[in-house]
């Protein structure tokens, strides 16, 4: 039998029906006997057995002796049998023990509330006295669960039964999930009217524990919740450490409010919410029930905030805004809106249910006036700045051109979004041509008929026409005023400017002009071929230039008289004259020549006697658009000076100026004196004809 030591023993029929419930309780049963090995005989030296007891969950384990014969030690250290459930030893047995009860054969037993046990027996190297080891058997006992631990397994009630227990609760109560804690059903409320008040289950009077409360505000959009609870309504378990192991928490629009707990509510006592959703949490643990809290809430229409676009004024002024509230917003002057390529300078926004305005993201920006517009012979000065307020200023290429109304070239970004200017408005600023000002003084006091060599930078105004040789004067950066007699049967003239020199090599550097267009006063009489003029009244003609000439040192306009008396030709006035005419060596000069003239009266031009028989100067016209001009001694313009201007210094000018204020016309004897074609009679007419002819690209 020893190849069964520690199992159990039985005889006959039991012994087959006991070995066969052994072999289905190898993991649990529900009894079983342990022996010493080799008992009843002597247990071996050396021996150590364990023996592993299991009964099904629910059940106890009872477990006792009926026979102890091993040696005796102290603290069992020979011989012994340890009892251990886990990691705890129940007891450990040596010695010799009997009955102390006649009528039980149990020495020595164990009452356990675990399912499993495990039994070790062990010896040392003598068994001398030859100790017949031990026997024991277990039981497996149920377990009150509701009473034998010190823990109570539920919350609230506790059912025992054989092998097992379970809970249940009172009947407000629901079982949680676990099978054990019991809570209140407190939670899926929702609450949509706009006025309410909620409580923690059964205020005020005690909460119940361990439970999870759930509840929702759900308010219409474009309202917000707001709370209010007095502290005397909130009573809710706090911890020692400060925290909350029952609380209070609200949650609204992604913020958090709480927890709270606590003797009184610790937070503010109106909670606004910027939300239509309020979700409240109430958590309890398993001790420490109170009175719990109750609050009132309402809707309040959502509030917009009180600040709008930047350089703004709103319509109506409100101390508060809320949802559905609808505002204008203007711009302040300078400023706009726009949208796409669309401005203005108001719009309308609305109070929305989220508390946020409509049309937040249009803003009232400064007016951009744009790059401002280039002038003709001139230039703007910028910063770059082109906003409401921007200053910017327009100036004359100097010192050929200057600005027509004087100090007009400031001009500042307006409100509407265009340049303006105190005087002009919006009108962009004009360069003019300064005229009648040479680069250099003429002092030469000599006639052109003999007289001196001139420089170009004396007479820049000076126009030479080539074929046939004659003048003219440019009054204007487009136009040429000259005789008309030069133009008879010269619709095409070519001319140059800015020489000095005439002859091919020089013309070659020259500036050409271009005519586009040639003006004789309608009132100028043409004669037939081979008849004699006689009658030079209306000697003046215009040419209008396709491109505009460019200006500098030696090419320059000179001025138009004026209409007021100073301009009148008096005796004695003296007057510039130029050309590449004849010399009294009868012969077309190359090189520009130039003299002083003085204005003496008509009748000196009528009383010259010449030497020519077909010349009678009394039967010429003489009218009042003629000046007659030069000395008794070869003071005089001479063939191929025709169109040139008798320039004469503009009155009460501080500076030298000079204006056109005559034209070379004819005269009746080269060195004497000479007719001009009175410039001033023609004012009106040169700048009508001006005026309505201008060159497409003029301003």
């Amino acid at each position: 039998m020893s190849g069964f030591s520690g199992s159990i023993k039985s005889t006959g029929i039991w012994c087959v029906v006991f070995f066969a419930v052994l072999a289905w309780a190898e993991e649990t049963s529900m009894y079983g006997e342990i022996l010493s090995p080799n008992y009843p005989q002597a247990y071996p030296n050396n021996a150590k057995e364990t023996w592993n007891i299991t009964v099904p969950d629910g059940y106890g384990i009872h477990l006792y002796f009926t026979h102890l014969d091993m040696e005796l030690s102290a603290n069992c250290e020979y011989d012994s049998v340890k009892i251990m459930a886990g990691d705890l030893v129940e007891g450990v047995l040596c010695g010799q023990k009997k009955s102390k009860n006649p009528r039980s054969p149990i020495v020595k037993e164990y009452h356990v509330p675990y399912n499993s046990l495990q039994v070790v027996f062990e010896s040392d190297f003598s068994n001398e006295e030859r100790f017949t080891g031990f026997a024991a058997y277990y039981v497996a006992v149920d377990i009150n669960e509701c009473t034998d631990f010190e823990d109570a397994p539920c919350s609230h009630f506790c059912n025992n039964f054989i092998g097992g227990y379970f809970c249940s609760c009172p009947p407000e109560y629901f079982l949680h999930d676990d099978m054990k804690n019991c809570g209140v059903n407190c939670s899926g409320n929702m609450f949509t009217d706009l006025t309410g008040e909620i409580t923690s289950p059964n205020y005020p009077n005690l909460y119940p524990e361990n439970s999870h409360c759930d509840y929702r505000v759900f308010l219409e959009k474009g309202f917000q919740v707001v709370v209010t609870i007095k502290r005397e309504d909130f009573d809710v378990e706090a911890g020692d450490a400060g925290d909350c192991p029952d609380s209070l928490l609200f949650t609204a629009g992604g913020q958090q409010f709480g927890p709270y707990c606590g003797n009184g509510f610790p937070g503010q006592q109106i909670i606004e919410t910027k939300d239509n959703v309020l979700d409240i949490v109430f958590r309890t643990d398993e001790t420490g029930q109170k009175k719990g809290w109750k609050l009132r809430y309402y809707g309040d229409p959502m509030p917009c905030p009180q600040e709008f676009t930047a350089n703004s004024v709103q319509d109506p002024v409100k101390a508060k805004y809320v949802f559905k509230d609808t505002v204008k917003i203007t711009c302040l002057e300078g400023f706009e809106v726009v949208e796409g390529r669309v401005s203005s300078t108001s719009f309308i926004s609305t109070c929305q249910s989220n508390g946020q305005w409509s049309n937040s993201n249009l803003k009232c920006k400064p007016v951009d006036c744009g790059s401002p517009e280039p002038i003709k012979n001139g230039k703007v000065d910028d910063t770059g700045d082109t906003s409401f307020g921007a200053v910017i200023q327009y100036t004359c290429n100097e010192p050929y051109y200057y600005m027509k109304t004087e100090g007009t070239g400031e001009y500042h970004c307006a409100a509407d979004g265009t340049w303006m200017n105190k005087a002009l408005g919006v009108e962009l600023p004009q360069c003019a041509a300064v005229c009648g000002v040479p680069s250099q003084p003429f002092m030469e006091t000599q006639r052109i008929f003999g007289g001196k060599k001139a420089d170009i930078g004396s007479f820049p105004w000076q126009v030479f026409f080539q074929n046939p040789r004659a003048g003219g004067a440019l009054i204007d950066e487009h136009w040429v005023l000259t005789a008309a007699h030069v133009l008879e049967g010269n619709s095409n003239p070519v001319m140059y400017m800015g020489t000095t020199l005439v002859n091919p090599s020089a013309l070659e550097n020259a500036q050409m002009l271009v005519a586009d267009g040639v003006f004789v006063h309608p009132r100028w009489t043409t004669v037939g071929e081979g008849e004699t003029r006689k009658n030079f009244d209306n000697d003046i003609a215009l040419v209008r230039l396709r491109d505009p000439v460019k200006l500098g040192p030696n090419v320059s306009p000179i001025c138009l008289p004026g209409s007021s008396q100073e301009y009148d030709l008096t005796y004695k006035t003296l007057g510039l004259i130029s050309g590449w005419g004849q010399t009294n060596r009868r012969i077309n000069v190359i090189e520009l020549r130039g003299a002083k003239l003085p204005v003496v009266p008509l009748e000196k031009c009528r009383s010259v006697k010449t030497n020519d028989p077909t010349i009678d100067t009394s039967t010429y016209s003489f009218t009042d658009n003629m000046v007659c001009a030069g000395g008794e001694k070869g003071s005089d313009s001479c063939k191929g000076d025709s169109g040139g201007a008798f320039a004469v210094q503009v009155p009460n000018e501080a500076n030298t100026k000079f204006y056109v204020a005559g034209l070379v016309s004819w005269g009746p004897k080269c060195g004497t004196y000479g007719i001009y074609t009175k410039v001033k009679n023609y004012i009106s007419w040169i700048e009508k004809t001006m005026q309505e002819n201008r060159v497409s690209d003029q301003d």
